[in-house]
């Protein structure tokens, strides 16, 4: 399909440039020997320009301003150049001396009928194609905005036949009232049960991309107590604004996600754009739950090159046929790489090969009471993989390198925390090398919503099972947001941070887990301790009972952003130290357990700072039940 339109479309405009040719001279009587020789020379540099720009690779039925702009500026270039490159010529060859009213005719009638050509699809298929409306079911669309105004237009091309919008609803005093494409502003969110009462409402099409997850949740459970709706879709809780061709299919359920814990987080996506756009990027670990949102997110910003490298070719495969469906334009500027973060001589075969500029490391291992047990193995990834890729990433003069890390990095009390908290200085300590180009940025963030084997999960399949919800503490508390939002925070710290630097997210308010488990029972339509149980099995290993973003000792910076702040550390080690450090770490890797794993906590405890472990014998924890239990990870 990609290469019919595309053919097309260079077909036309080769058309229309030779008849604006013929036009043009034959307007101003320019009579020319090497009349079709002049006339080749600028269909190459004119399509040569056009190519060039990518306008060729844009769904022209979903045509819009930004893609107008794009022509507008595009063919004006290939003129101005045009009328530079004959000038220079004609110094010396008497065939190339036009005046500047031909090139100034030739552009204005050319970019009219390029405009023409490509408007022609919509202009038919929205204004002039007369059909009967179809027999969609009776919608309200909540939110009256840009993307709502999207949806509309989409039930229009598709006749209705799936969707027939009764109207909008939208907290805007000024558009009440008001028209989009003649369907009327209703009212506000607060009359949702009372207009759709009144209009007989079967589907309800959520059209904001902002909205917190209170509202949803109110609103949701308003749709629950209606037994006549039986369609609910939401847009994509990250939208990308610059996306002109967001259609109905690409609505979704409402996640459970969704309801709670889904904020409102306002990113600056030019400036990500900015920052991302013609770069050669690698994501590690790009097929964990973390990683395979910021591959998703980034390939929006129109790469160069993403390199998606993962040790799981079973995560690494899924997402390669998710991205060749998703983004098939794309997809010949993507490798999918499988390599472990431990081997030196893969990561510089894939520097070598690929010379990335930007780096977001998110390989790790997560699990707080499975590294308990496993702490080797636990720095051999997080400590000395993180070492491995950034000291490779500087010798390449990567230009950034991002380290995702976490709150349990703050006065850890795990193994896991400790050695992210290690992992954090690792990337410090190379980037304050007197040579070193690279930019070191490391991003903490706490816990989100629905990565595999995180809190959600495990409590719904609890649910499914007929429960117990089996919870650690009655006080536990954790920060939590949805992996989308937390992942766009994360692209906006590496936006905005100037290296050398520990980026912190504001997650919000803590989330008391009881109260969390609680919810859930109650959004499956069940009452909770009667229907489900709901039982405390104790702290595990490594745990505690809050997450705190910062020490009291650190203290922040604030940023442009008001959701992303500079941590101020008050220990670092330089190059030296870390690599005396990981000389020791080393020794103790290779020891074999008991003695290994004991080595290793000890080193822990004497180079992280605030390192401790928890004393948790005033909790006792239900091993019966540990494998049920939920895993807060980041």
């Amino acid at each position: 399909m990609e290469i019919k339109r595309t053919g097309f479309f260079l077909l036309m405009d080769a058309i229309i440039i030779c008849s604006t040719f013929f036009i043009s001279s034959n307007f101003i009587h320019i009579s020319n020997a090497y009349f079709y020789e002049i006339l080749a020379f600028i269909l190459l540099v004119k399509l040569t320009f056009f190519a060039s720009r990518r306008l060729y690779k844009i769904t022209w039925r979903y045509v819009s301003i930004n893609d107008f702009y794009n022509l507008f500026i595009t063919a004006t270039a290939a003129s101005l150049s045009l009328v530079v490159l004959f000038s220079l010529l004609s110094t010396k060859l008497t065939q190339f001396e036009y005046p500047v009213s031909f090139f100034l005719i030739d552009w204005v009638v050319s970019l009219f009928f390029m405009s023409s050509v490509r408007i022609a699809k919509r202009l038919y298929l929205e204004v002039l194609k007369k059909k009967h409306k179809g027999e969609g079911v009776r919608t309200i669309i909540l939110g009256a905005g840009h993307t709502g105004e999207m949806i509309l237009r989409d039930m229009m091309r598709h006749n209705y036949a799936h969707f027939y919008p009764v109207g909008f609803l939208d907290d805007d005093p000024s558009k009440i009232g008001a028209f989009l494409h003649g369907v009327k502003v209703l009212s506000s969110l607060q009359d949702f049960e009372r207009v759709v009462a009144d209009e007989q409402i079967e589907a309800v099409l959520i059209a904001m991309p902002t909205l917190h997850f209170p509202q949803l949740k109110k609103i949701y459970g308003s749709i629950k107590r209606n037994p006549n709706i039986k369609i609910v879709k939401t847009v994509p809780r990250i939208y990308d604004y610059d996306i002109p061709d967001f259609r109905l299919k690409d609505l979704e359920d409402i996640s459970i996600e969704d309801l709670i814990g889904r904020q409102s987080v306002n990113v600056d996506r030019f400036l990500i754009r900015n920052f991302l756009e013609g770069k050669r990027v690698l994501i590690t670990g790009a097929g964990g739950s973390i990683g395979s949102e910021i591959s998703l997110q980034v390939c929006s910003a129109n790469l160069e090159k993403a390199i998606f490298f993962d040790v799981d070719e079973t995560e690494l495969h899924s997402l390669q046929l998710k991205f060749k469906q998703k983004f098939p334009h794309l997809f010949d500027r993507f490798h999918f790489v499988v390599g472990d973060v431990r081997d030196v001589k893969r990561l510089e075969e894939v520097f070598q090969t690929f010379s990335p500029q930007v780096v977001f490391h998110a390989a790790a291992y997560k699990h707080v009471p499975m590294m308990e047990d496993n702490a080797r193995e636990a720095v051999k990834v997080n400590v000395f993989g993180t070492y491995n890729l950034a000291t490779t990433a500087a010798r390449y003069e990567v230009d950034k390198f991002i380290l995702i890390s976490t709150d349990k990095a703050v006065r850890p009390t795990s193994v896991m925390g400790a050695t992210k908290r290690l992992a954090e200085q690792v990337c410090k300590a190379v980037g304050s090398q007197k040579n070193t180009k690279t930019k070191f940025i490391a991003v903490r963030f706490g816990n989100v919503l629905g990565s595999r084997g995180s809190v959600l999960p495990l409590f719904m399949e609890q649910i499914r099972a007929g429960g117990p919800v089996t919870v650690t503490h009655h006080e536990m508390k954790r920060y939590f947001m949805t992996i989308p939002e937390a992942v766009s925070l994360v692209l906006q710290s590496s936006a905005v941070g100037s290296g050398n630097e520990v980026m912190v997210l504001d997650m919000g308010k803590s989330v008391v887990i009881m109260k969390l488990a609680e919810d859930l029972i109650r959004l499956q339509g069940l009452v909770p301790y009667k229907d489900i149980d709901i039982q405390v099995v104790g702290l595990r290993p490594g745990e505690k009972l809050f997450e705190e973003i910062l020490t009291s000792e650190e203290g922040t910076i604030a940023t442009k952003h008001d959701r992303i702040f500079v941590a101020c550390e008050s220990k670092q080690y330089d190059i030296r130290n870390i690599q005396l450090i990981l000389e020791a770490f080393k020794s103790a890797t290779e020891e074999y357990a008991p003695v290994g794993e004991l080595q290793v906590k000890k080193l822990l405890r004497t180079h992280v700072i605030h390192y401790e472990e928890p004393e948790n014998s005033s909790l006792v924890y239900d091993q019966k039940n540990s494998a049920n239990v939920f895993s807060l990870n980041s």
